[in-house]
């Protein structure tokens, strides 16, 4: 496993924790969340679950809770194909919808259609019913804004260890379903040029003593405090949160603007357009923040603990969110995201990984330091690699000169 241990002392165990699920699709079969130990019975460094874990300990220890839950954006499509070699570069992609291929979805016109336009609806049902024979019950679902068959299924409630468990069999199911129906189940954030990409939009709101932290009615938008210092930290640290949150090279091409993905480190009430979203409800037990740039090429343990503990830092040190962002993000030129002092995320993994680099101290109160650095050496090492590989819009672009 890249970023683990060298090959002359490579061994691990795996240790299931509590769940066992029974496989919905194979009778005797068994899915098993894993706990990752050394030979010696310790609790691996760098086991990413581990980390999930310890922010759970952290909070409880302050008596607050994390209540997350992310919707899941993904294409299903009927064929991929991608191949790399001296003399050919392919990619093929069957897709369904579009008029070039006799659907009736035009380019980014497919948020909540239904039957029969929705073409997807069955396979996405029945992804939704496997979850539940697991034991989560996602809370809605639907056609997502790209046509291609992007869809959008939403989590329930969860604390970050278990929304990070959530995460991992959702993908599992999501790619069994697919195939038995004659699809394939596609995560890459940004597969198609022209239309949205994929996000995986996380939801979050800190609870103390049965109580929702993040809200206070008498409030401007029903902020509280605690709430404004949260979205500072996350703001703050949004640059560096992007390596993990945002974590491959295709990421980034969805981080443009116009395609509902954000590109400037801001918040606005019901503003999708800005990294940050404050839903406009007024209920206590619904109230939170969305945090827009991470998509569904996370790792998720990663990424939910580093969100939290972004805010987490926030409050700790006070630090006071900007003013919400009332406007277009899209349309801001570079002299006024100076003039509001705010900052654009990185355009590229490199740019993050650099970011995270020199920016990671607040991670440490649960992350292993040992983590972190592996983390950083497997990212440089594949923004290398794949830097070095020829694009085929490159050849559109340059070969008449």
């Amino acid at each position: 496993m890249k970023g683990f241990e060298k090959i002359e002392n490579s061994d691990l165990m795996l240790r299931c924790v509590d769940n066992l699920y029974s496989s919905p699709f194979r009778s005797g079969v068994k899915y098993c969340i894993a706990s990752i130990f050394t030979p010696q019975d310790d609790r691996y460094v760098k086991d990413p679950r581990a980390v999930a874990e310890k922010l759970r300990e952290l909070l409880s220890k302050n008596g607050v809770e994390a209540h997350m839950g992310v919707e899941i954006e993904f294409f299903l499509v009927k064929e991929i194909r991608a191949s790399i070699a001296l003399s050919e570069q392919v990619v093929k992609i069957g897709v369904v919808e579009t008029p070039e291929t006799g659907g009736a979805i035009p380019v980014k016109k497919g948020y909540f259609l239904v039957e029969p336009l929705d073409s997807v609806g069955d396979i996405r049902l029945d992804i939704i019913h496997y979850m539940e024979l697991l034991g989560y019950r996602p809370v809605k679902s639907h056609h997502e804004v790209a046509t291609t068959g992007q869809v959008e299924v939403t989590s329930p409630a969860l604390d970050p260890v278990l929304l990070g468990d959530y995460t991992v069999l959702f993908k599992i199911i999501a790619r069994t379903v697919a195939e038995l129906s004659g699809f394939k189940a596609l995560f890459l954030p940004k597969p198609f040029y022209g239309d949205n990409g994929s996000g995986m939009h996380v939801h979050v709101s800190l609870w103390r003593s049965g109580k929702n932290i993040f809200y206070n009615p008498s409030e401007e938008y029903g902020l509280s405090k605690t709430a404004r210092y949260f979205i500072g930290g996350v703001l703050e640290h949004g640059r560096s949160l992007s390596a993990i949150v945002s974590p491959t090279v295709n990421s980034y091409r969805r981080l443009v603007p116009g395609y509902e993905a954000p590109t400037v480190l801001a918040w606005g009430p019901g503003n999708r357009s800005t990294a940050i979203r404050v839903p406009l409800t007024r209920s206590s037990g619904s109230f939170r923040i969305e945090y827009r740039p991470p998509d569904p090429l996370v790792n998720p343990y990663l990424a939910y603990a580093a969100i939290v503990l972004a805010g987490l830092d926030g409050i700790k040190k006070k630090i006071e969110a900007p003013p919400p962002l009332m406007k277009n993000a899209y349309k801001l030129s570079e002299s006024e995201i100076r003039e509001l002092g705010l900052q654009r995320l990185p355009r590229s993994l490199w740019e993050a990984v650099d970011e995270l680099e020199s920016d990671y101290e607040y991670l440490l109160p649960v992350f292993p330091r040992e983590l972190i650095e592996s983390y950083i050496d497997v990212k440089r090492e594949e923004c290398m690699r794949l830097q070095s590989v020829p694009s085929p819009v490159e050849f559109v672009e340059y070969m008449m000169y």
